[in-house]
């Protein structure tokens, strides 16, 4: 027990530095495609240390593979970090294509897969033979400027190799000599150290061997810097620095010439600190900052909250009907106040367990990022991938499930809404097309939007699909809504060739029926030329949420709180007919109705005594809405809010549209929940609207 304890605790670390691996790549990626002539050395560290601990975590836990295709890749770093290798767009490919390998060792050892990994010794073989450049002494270098021997035996092949950087590069390049007190020297020199940093890039720091006193220390530092010395003077002047020009700043006439002259390499966004090897850094401590904590112990965790909820709930009833029996005696009282605190300290225990749970969306839009990248190179298409709202929070098990829906939209988009280059140029587009990844909360759910700015969907092509496979006529007069949600039908697809990237009539509704069973709503919006944006509406979360109590027939349900956006009674007068459908208006908008009773074929509920006494025609409506859909449910009654906590119906209910699970009331009393998506899609569908025609009474 204990040893699959640690793999999976091997395994979620793993995944935390793969994806940091990956997040670095793709910035070093855009340093390069849109650089100004210089790489940036913290973001190579950044990578080389990543690799390096992953080396060692692998080592550990005796993961041969893992061990082996990592120490290659440092190797490659280091050799890269050093100016041995030049940067460019086959080495940024085959460091892509190392990391994505390490994810899938990483998959495997947590599917308990075993075997031969296939395509691993290629690309250990193709990592190690990535050619050396050539490079002018640095020897002769560091001769010509004329450091001295007392700063040059003591610098690291790191160190030396950033002077080297810099004095090719035509820099200028300063000698920085400041005293400290002994008692303050580690707070001084990092303020030093920031003010440098901000002019250039800090060489090294050394102590000197000769101090002005016994109480204090003196350190030498190397910058280089673009900035004039009279710059490089002002800018620390307070800092009592002695600053030495060692060679002033010169622009070469041109670039040196790279191995792969089509990419320039990018300037450092910040400039690097020395690397001190130890040997020990990196090998077993986390990148994460955070506790990991297995999702089944939060599922538990949340699965007695949710009973704690429930038994609130009851005793709550009790207390209603102990005060309809006693009246308000001072035990009662007492009782009251006892049970509000409990309600109070729930609540918080709740919202505590629900954070926990919680994680950011931009885990998802990481992995998005790489992958398109990777499918753009494939096509032959160049896009730009803009993610916003990365930090919005979702539920951990919501996040899990989105990935695949997503990566099937961008799929979409890239390979069906982006022109390729020539065909933008003449439309007057940008030659690189755009995708847009946006996320942002509102009200107890999330928005997701998956924007492009291709062709947009084709509808007279979609309403000849349509036709030919008998959905829609074609001489009928059909909304771009109604079009749109002819794409999410089983096997719809345009695609006339299959190909590996889409095409093969398994596409959104897949997607919608993954979003569906999240309880969320997908909607589609698009303008011929200019592009499409998909909408994706989710909770927040699906674990304890607050619901409506109705009743239906002789039936009791629940509809969740965060769907529902008012309550309204209608007179048999405000209801009409159009197209065999009961709808009202509502502000000028038309409101479909669904009769929850008849839709689920249920028998009248009998009325009591004092209903009939004081009973009218007028019907109540729960109008409920997600993303853009709205719909108003004809109920019964209405009893209330609670809290509840969803179970699944098991097999025996699984296959009923509308039904999204199952909930126990305080009562004791186990109630339906309704699955407000799949009831909107129902009502609108053509199969429903046939029978409403066939079935309805008439009002």
């Amino acid at each position: 027990m204990a040893a699959e304890i640690n793999i999976r605790e091997f395994l979620g670390e793993s995944e935390e530095i793969i994806d940091s691996l990956n997040r670095d790549l793709l910035a070093l990626d855009q340093s390069v495609r849109h650089g100004k002539g210089k790489t940036d050395p913290a973001l190579i560290n950044n990578i080389f240390r990543a690799a390096h601990s992953l080396k060692g975590i692998s080592g550990l836990f005796g993961f041969a593979e893992m061990t082996r295709l990592s120490h290659t890749l440092e190797t490659l770093l280091d050799r890269l970090r050093m100016g041995k290798i030049q940067l460019g767009l086959r080495v940024l490919d085959l460091l892509f294509e190392a990391v994505e390998m390490l994810r899938q060792i990483v998959v495997r050892k947590g599917e308990g897969q075993t075997g031969e990994i296939p395509r691993l010794d290629d690309l250990l073989h193709r990592l190690e033979h990535v050619d050396v450049q050539g490079a002018e002494s640095e020897a002769d270098l560091f001769r010509r400027v004329g450091i001295g021997p007392e700063i040059l035996s003591v610098l690291t092949e790191y160190e030396e190799h950033r002077l080297s950087e810099n004095l090719r590069e035509g820099v200028g390049l300063y000698q920085l000599r400041a005293s400290f007190s002994l008692s303050t020297f580690d707070e001084d020199l990092g303020q030093l150290q920031q003010a440098a940093k901000k002019l250039g890039e800090i060489i090294t720091t050394l102590p000197s061997a000769d101090a002005s006193s016994d109480e204090q220390i003196t350190f030498i530092l190397l910058l280089g810097t673009d900035r004039p010395r009279e710059q490089v003077r002002e800018a620390l002047a307070d800092r009592l620095v002695e600053v030495k020009e060692l060679r002033a700043g010169t622009a070469p006439a041109a670039p040196e010439a790279k191995a792969e002259p089509e990419v320039e390499p990018a300037e450092p966004a910040e400039p690097a600190e020395p690397v001190v090897e130890t040997g020990l850094e990196g090998s077993l401590r986390s990148i994460s900052q955070t506790v990991r904590v297995d999702i089944g112990k939060l599922d538990n965790l949340m699965n007695i909250v949710g009973e704690l909820v429930l038994f609130k709930n009851i005793i709550a009833q009790l207390i209603e009907r102990l005060k309809a029996e006693a009246g308000f005696s001072e035990l009662m009282i007492e009782l009251f106040k006892a049970n509000r605190a409990l309600e109070r300290k729930l609540s918080e225990l709740q919202q505590g367990v629900l954070e926990v749970r919680m994680v950011p969306i931009g885990q998802v839009f990481d992995k998005l990022s790489r992958n398109l990248r990777k499918l753009s190179r494939e096509l032959g298409k160049e896009v730009e991938f803009v993610t916003e709202g990365g930090q919005t929070e979702l539920d951990k098990l919501i996040i899990e499930d989105l990935a695949d829906p997503l990566m099937h939209v961008i799929r979409n988009s890239l390979d069906h809404g982006i022109e390729i280059k020539a065909e933008r140029i003449q439309l007057g587009k940008p030659e690189r097309g755009l995708i847009r990844l946006r996320a942002f909360q509102r009200g107890n759910h999330v928005v997701i939007e998956i924007q492009d700015d291709g062709a947009g969907l084709d509808y007279a092509r979609i309403k000849k699909k349509a036709a030919q496979m008998g959905l829609a006529d074609v001489s009928a007069e059909l909304k771009p809504e109604e079009l749109n949600e002819l794409l999410f039908l089983p096997g719809f697809s345009t695609a006339e060739k299959v190909s590996e990237i889409s095409g093969r009539g398994v596409g959104l509704d897949v997607v919608k029926s993954n979003i569906s069973a999240l309880s969320g709503a997908i909607d589609l919006l698009s303008s011929p030329g200019e592009g499409t944006t998909v909408s994706i509406t989710l909770p927040i979360t699906l674990a304890i949420i607050q619901a409506l109590i109705i009743e239906a027939g002789t039936e009791t349900f629940a509809i969740p709180l965060n769907a529902v956006q008012e309550s309204l009674v209608v007179s048999p007068d405000e209801i009409q007919t159009i197209e065999g459908r009961e709808v009202i208006e509502l502000r000028e908008r038309t409101l479909p109705l669904l009769r929850l009773a008849r839709f689920f074929g249920l028998r009248p509920r009998p009325r009591t005594p004092e209903e009939e006494e004081y009973a009218t025609d007028e019907l109540f409506v729960v109008k409920v809405g997600i993303a853009e859909k709205r719909l108003g449910l004809v109920v019964d009654k209405m009893r209330g809010r609670q809290d509840i906590v969803i179970k699944s119906v098991g097999e025996a209910l699984k296959g009923i549209r509308g039904i999204a699970g199952a909930t126990e009331l305080g009562s004791q009393k186990t109630i339906l929940v309704l699955d407000v998506v799949d009831l909107m899609e129902e009502a609108a569908s053509s199969l429903f609207r046939a029978a409403e025609v066939t079935g309805a009474s008439g009002v």
